[in-house]
C-alpha cells in the first residue's frame, strides 16, 4: 500500500480528533505486522471492506482513552454503551473518509465492536497489516489496515 493511500486513513483519524476539546493528536510512523497476532487494545471497532479491494480497517484503543474522548466531545455519560458506540463511530469515520477518497466501489460495512483480547480478531495470515499509531493526550491507540 502506498504512502498516499495510508495518508487517507491518517487524515480520517486526524479529522475525527479535531472535533475534540483537545485537538492535539499525533500520528506515528506506520509499520507492517504479521496477522498472526493482531494489534489490539481494550476496544476495537472493525469495518469490513468489500468490492475490488477486500479486507478490514479497525480502530483500537484502551478504555481510558475512550472515556476521556467521550468527555472531550461533550458527552457527560461515560457508560459502557457510549464507549462501545464511540469506538465504532471512530472506525466508521476513518473508513468513511477512505470511501470518499477511493469511490463508491470501496464498500464499507457497519462497525463491529470487539471488547477484550485480540484473539477475537481473525485476519488472513497470508496478508500483513499496516499499523498506524495514534497518540492523544497521554494515550496510545492504533488504526490497523488489512486490505488485499
Amino acid at each position: 500500500m502506498s504512502e498516499a493511500k495510508l495518508q487517507v486513513f491518517i487524515d480520517g483519524a486526524i479529522r475525527y480528533f479535531q472535533h475534540t476539546s483537545d485537538k492535539d493528536v499525533k500520528v506515528g510512523t506506520p509499520y507492517l505486522v504479521n496477522n498472526s497476532e493482531p494489534a489490539a487494545f481494550d476496544y476495537t471497532g472493525v469495518i469490513g471492506i468489500s468490492g475490488p479491494r477486500k479486507g478490514c480497517v479497525y480502530f483500537t484503543a484502551p478504555g481510558v482513552l475512550l472515556k476521556h474522548l467521550l468527555l472531550s466531545i461533550g458527552e457527560q455519560e461515560v457508560t459502557q454503551e457510549n464507549i462501545i458506540d464511540l469506538v465504532g463511530e471512530v472506525a466508521n469515520t476513518i473508513s468513511g473518509n477512505a470511501r470518499s477518497e477511493y469511490g463508491k466501489e470501496f464498500m464499507i460495512s457497519v462497525p463491529v465492536v470487539i471488547q477484550g483480547a485480540p484473539g477475537q480478531i481473525h485476519l488472513p495470515e497470508s496478508l500483513r497489516s499496516y499499523v498506524i499509531p495514534v497518540y492523544w493526550k497521554a494515550y496510545s491507540a492504533a488504526i490497523v489496515i488489512c486490505i488485499e
